[in-house]
């Protein structure tokens, strides 16, 4: 063994190796052996003129639509997929050195494995694969979401038995049959998180002339958004800001959760077709497995409250959510980065 080779072994045991979950919506970094350590807004500020990056995540999320002109807030990501390749590029590198931060200079680059929707086209993958390389990793594996999730959430991935995942993010929903370590069919809608936002937004712009922002949107998603009428009974209400449609005048009104839910009815029916078209595609061995183990729903969409009975009674297959359905990509992911067969199988599948 030369000098090179035990130097090329010792550089490599001292790199921080990652699992990246690059999500439109957020993005997630566990480090083996610590877990979870980053979980921010996919979000980038930058100066225009300059294109430098001002800020990322948490600090960039709070300058949206709070910017002077010289500066803009942007998603870098678009419906699960890089919208902007420097911008990502940049958001990745930070997101990584912050993770971990490089102590010496001959200290080896981190292997990152990183989740790609199961729509995404080979100029897409292609994208994420280079943004990787470029923001600062020694190796990068891609994997697909749902067979993160499903391996974040310990169902039986490697068993002969079917088990469905319905993940919903910010930017895409990802609806995958998974059997013996693999995807048996899948397809992703690119509807989720950001379009039930947008619909809440449009809903109350109608109904009662105001204008709200993204981040008002969310939060009242977050807050009193449902798609069933609550299980204690109770309806819910919020008193929000925003500005008058007609004066363009500022405006605070109080809205009902029934108003909510109104704006989030045609985002669900489209979610409940687009999972039962994938359904259609699976043969009856596997379709027996899912009505017998149920639905896994996981994403931070999925954890909209209702949503679980809602799909169970318009699919009529038991749909559960996951506890865990913010992290099981990530956590997948680092599954993944810590067993050498799975991490060779995803690598050769990534190619």
């Amino acid at each position: 063994m030369s000098f090179l080779d035990v130097f090329s072994g010792l550089t490599g045991q001292m790199s921080t190796d990652m699992a990246i979950d690059l999500g439109t919506a957020n993005t997630l970094v566990a480090i083996t052996g610590e877990g979870i350590v980053i979980n921010e807004p996919s979000v980038v500020a930058i100066e225009k003129s300059t294109h430098r990056v001002l800020a990322v995540g948490h600090e960039a999320k709070n300058m949206i639509n709070h910017t002077p002109e010289a500066f803009s807030a942007e998603h870098p990501l678009k419906d699960g997929v890089i919208a902007d390749y420097d911008v990502t590029e940049a958001m990745l590198s930070a997101f990584i050195n912050k993770a971990a931060v490089r102590k010496y200079p001959w200290q080896a680059k981190p292997r990152i494995v990183i989740c790609i929707p199961c729509g995404a086209t080979s100029v897409e993958k292609r994208a994420v694969f280079e943004a990787a390389i470029q923001a600062g990793a020694r190796q990068a594996y891609l994997i697909e979401e749902p067979m993160a999730a499903a391996m974040g959430a310990d169902l039986p991935v490697t068993e002969p038995t079917g088990s469905m995942v319905v993940d919903i993010g910010g930017g895409t929903t990802e609806v995958a049959v998974i059997s013996l370590g693999g995807i048996v069919t899948s397809s992703s809608l690119r509807l989720a998180g950001n379009r039930m936002d947008e619909a809440i937004a449009m809903h109350l712009r109608d109904l009662l002339g105001i204008k709200i922002g993204e981040r008002t949107a969310e939060i009242i998603k977050i807050k009193i958004g449902s798609i069933l009428p609550f299980e204690d009974g109770r309806e819910r209400d919020m008193i929000i800001s925003g500005q008058d449609v007609i004066t363009e005048q500022p405006k605070e009104v109080t809205i009902q959760s029934e108003d909510v839910r109104a704006a989030l009815v045609a985002p669900c029916e489209e979610m409940v077709v687009h999972i039962k078209e994938t359904f259609k595609k699976t043969n009856p061995d596997l379709a027996s497995d899912i009505i017998q183990n149920g639905i896994l729903l996981t994403g931070g969409g999925g954890l909209l409250s209702g949503l679980d009975r809602y799909l169970t009674d318009k699919l009529e297959i038991p749909v559960w959510v996951s506890e865990t359905a913010l992290t099981n990509v990530v956590t997948g992911c680092l599954k993944v980065l810590e067993t050498p067969t799975a991490l060779k199988q995803t690598l050769m599948r990534s190619k």
